[in-house]
């Protein structure tokens, strides 16, 4: 039966601790200044209120308007129903923890909650993968693209992207193999309502591989679209000089448009998750070395990437301006709507 978190308090030479439960080997309570928790607090909900809203606004974007019925956009559409769960359903959560450096829920909750922390993660980086290819088709082979990359392909990715991670995750989590390997630094710490996040040997490795892969592929397409795309606009360049008219060669300015959006939204991916993947696999080889302040730090910066990508959208993109200007108008209420061109300048 799970304890409750109930607060106890004794004087210890002089000093007044907090324990987390009535239970003689509870968890000191980490005491932190109001206005620290408060800061906190509104820190991380911000970021949630980001998270949640701005990818909602992109799912509903891309469902409601037909123009934007694309390949490309359903995968869009799918990480950000990714990153809106990852908002609703574990960030709430996370932030509790971090604040309070205590778990109060349920233990079987504690396995769901990490289930779906690592599936949406997980299953991030695979949109982004297979996000990567869909650009790299769309730059690099511009005439095969309508017919190579259709919706059907679009949704079997999709498929993908979700099953893989879930199969994943649903291995380790049912075989138990993150206690594995931790017996005696379980043994050391513990205390009821510890909730640091430990990483054995095996699991920081595969961690580290998962992401690793999937990144070089999106390093190695992105470094050959950007060459095609460089080497395209050269040559339209020097066609257009020489003929002195308007002549299209290979991709579409707005192909090589979003494909350099994306290429954005993978580097900001790079750059939230490096640290955290380094650090578990690092920390599993040191037995744990990393504080649990800093280790709720690298997290955290790894969450943000959720939030990250409607952000994008908004600077780089004129037809999600739009797209979002007739949503908060409710303008998408008249069914005349959906049909509109977002493209048309």
């Amino acid at each position: 039966m799970p304890l409750t978190a109930t607060f106890r308090a004794v004087f210890k030479e002089g000093t007044l601790i907090t324990f987390y439960y009535e239970a003689n080997n509870s968890c000191y309570r980490t005491s932190h200044p109001f206005r620290v928790q408060l800061a906190i607090y509104l820190a991380c909900a911000s970021g949630m209120l980001v998270t949640v809203v701005g990818n909602l606004l992109v799912i509903i974007v891309v469902s409601h308007f037909k123009a934007l019925h694309t390949p490309t956009n359903l995968l869009l559409l799918s990480l950000a129903l990714v990153d809106l769960l990852l908002g609703l359903t574990v960030l709430p959560f996370s932030t509790i923890r971090s604040v309070e450096s205590c778990w109060y829920f349920r233990d079987d909750f504690r396995r769901l909650h990490t289930f779906l922390d690592t599936l949406f993660c997980l299953t991030s980086i695979f949109h982004l993968c297979f996000i990567s290819i869909d650009r790299h088709c769309a730059i690099c082979h511009p005439l095969l693209y309508p017919t190579k990359f259709t919706l059907r392909v679009a949704c079997l990715y999709i498929g993908v992207g979700w099953s893989v991670p879930m199969a994943y995750t649903s291995f380790f989590l049912s075989a138990k193999a993150i206690e594995e390997g931790l017996g005696r630094f379980l043994q050391e710490v513990p205390c009821v309502g510890s909730c640091q996040l430990l990483f054995n040997k095996l699991w920081g490795w595969l961690n580290f591989l998962v992401f690793f892969f999937p990144c070089l592929v999106m390093i190695v397409l992105y470094v050959k679209i950007f060459t095609v795309a460089k080497r395209q606009a050269r040559l339209i360049n020097n066609t257009n000089r020489s003929t002195g008219s308007q002549i299209h060669v290979g991709a579409s300015k707005r192909e090589r448009k979003t494909a350099k959006t994306l290429g954005v939204a993978v580097g900001v991916y790079l750059l939230c998750w490096l640290l955290f993947t380094i650090d578990t696999m690092v920390d599993s080889l040191l037995d744990f070395i990393t504080p649990p302040v800093l280790f709720d730090i690298l997290i955290w910066f790894a969450y943000f990437n959720s939030a990250c990508n409607p952000l994008i959208y908004v600077f780089s993109y004129r037809w999600f301006r739009k797209a979002v200007k007739l949503v908060l108008t409710r303008g998408i209420f008249c069914s005349r709507t959906s049909t509109v061109d977002l493209y048309q300048e």
